[in-house]
């Protein structure tokens, strides 16, 4: 266990500030579902140009993994991601200073650096101190941080970024952040900054060449890049601009309407332990990747909007339960550097995102929006499979 593990007493009396910076972790990634048409209006590009801001978020904080994983090991995992929840309050706010694409662009790839310290080493800190057996049903209590921002933060973008334009949207992110790092220093005191005895040796990329000398640890990194890919970052940030775009709603009621995501996703949260038990891991991530597909599909075919929200529920459900358990899986993928594990995870995952948001928008500008989500809907059975049959067994 970390020094900075050590301050907390009990360890896990901190979960809710760490599920509170998760919130806004979360609301930095996905604040601009439903605000893409907004931006690309007030800077003048397109909804397909302005998607940019998804990757250069998803990009670098999946590169920036190589470092801060190594670095949560070494100087401890509290202390990094503190440092860098308050570094990315400030930088989210800065973002409301952009005056054209490229330096929101810029802006959001500091952003997104930045958060990448933040989920990752709060899951390896909770591999640190809870057993294998529960870790899955702890992470689900952590994860409702993330779940809320699933839930939230589309209608408060969407009703602030109406009322009050994009820019307000990013301030307030910036301010929840803020405050949540400064709830973490309180908590921990004088023993969060103390120094201890150094972490495990070797360096980074030794720690990472050794995950990669496995056989598991390769291929649940590729799963994680695909259900980036096809997810993070292809299908689900398109679903703001799909109802604003093809069911002519506002942005605030596109934003309602995503929110229902994170209905299915809390109700994950509360069921998870209960699934895993009575299911096992295998079949919780088929019937997640199953539902996925089924979900995507009826987006594709949805004659009218709610039938886009009736879905919603069923996708977060749906994610949680095929991604949760790809997440269980990583804190354990290499117990001795655990940061560096959930690290290259996280950058596996977010390399995928970035890149899926740019190879959707390009197929959503030549299939529309029904083609683009059938299209991954088919891929998504495919990696079901794949990820029981080939990662699970390992």
């Amino acid at each position: 266990m970390s020094t900075a593990s050590a301050a907390a007493a009990p360890p896990l009396a901190i979960l809710p500030l760490l599920a509170a910076a998760a919130f806004a972790t979360g609301c930095g990634m996905r604040l601009l579902d439903p605000l893409l048409p907004l931006v690309a209006a007030d800077l003048h590009v397109t909804v397909a140009e302005a998607a940019i801001v998804i990757s250069a978020f998803a990009l670098p904080y999946g590169l920036c993994q190589i470092v801060l994983g190594p670095l949560g090991d070494r100087f401890g995992k509290l202390r990094v991601l503190t440092l860098g929840l308050l570094l990315y309050g400030g930088a989210m706010a800065a973002c409301a200073l952009a005056t054209d694409l490229g330096r929101l662009v810029a802006l959001r790839a500091v952003t997104g650096g930045l958060a990448g310290a933040i989920v990752p080493l709060a899951m390896a800190w909770i591999g640190d101190n809870v057993p294998y057996a529960e870790r899955q049903a702890v992470l689900g209590r952590f994860l409702t941080g993330m779940v809320m921002a699933q839930l939230l933060a589309g209608p408060i973008a969407g009703v602030v970024g109406q009322a009050f334009g994009w820019r307000a949207v990013f301030l307030v992110v910036g301010t929840v952040a803020t405050l949540t790092a400064c709830g973490i220093l309180l908590a921990l005191g004088r023993g969060l900054w103390r120094r201890g005895p150094a972490g495990n040796g070797g360096s980074s990329f030794a720690r990472f060449a050794t995950l990669l000398r496995k056989p598991a640890g390769r291929l649940l990194l590729l799963a994680a890049f695909l259900d980036g890919f096809l997810l993070f970052g292809g299908a689900f940030p398109f679903i703001g601009s799909y109802l604003i775009q093809g069911f002519h709603m506002q942005a605030w009621q596109a934003g309602l309407v995503v929110a229902g995501f994170g209905l299915g996703s809390f109700l994950y949260t509360r069921t998870a332990r209960l699934l895993v038990t009575r299911m096992g891991e295998a079949q919780v991530l088929l019937a997640g990747g199953l539902m996925l597909s089924a979900g995507l599909a009826g987006l594709a075919l949805a004659p009218v909007w709610w039938v886009v929200a009736g879905m919603q529920a069923m996708l977060g459900m749906a994610f949680f339960m095929f991604h949760g358990v790809l997440q269980a899986r990583s804190t354990e993928a290499l117990p001795e550097a655990r940061a560096t594990a959930v690290s290259a995870f996280a950058m596996a995952l977010f390399l995928g995102q970035g890149l899926g948001s740019v190879a959707f928008g390009a197929v959503l500008a030549q299939a529309g929006y029904s083609g683009a989500f059938l299209m991954a809907a088919a891929a998504m059975v495919a990696l079901a499979i794949w990820t029981r049959a080939a990662v699970l067994t390992q």
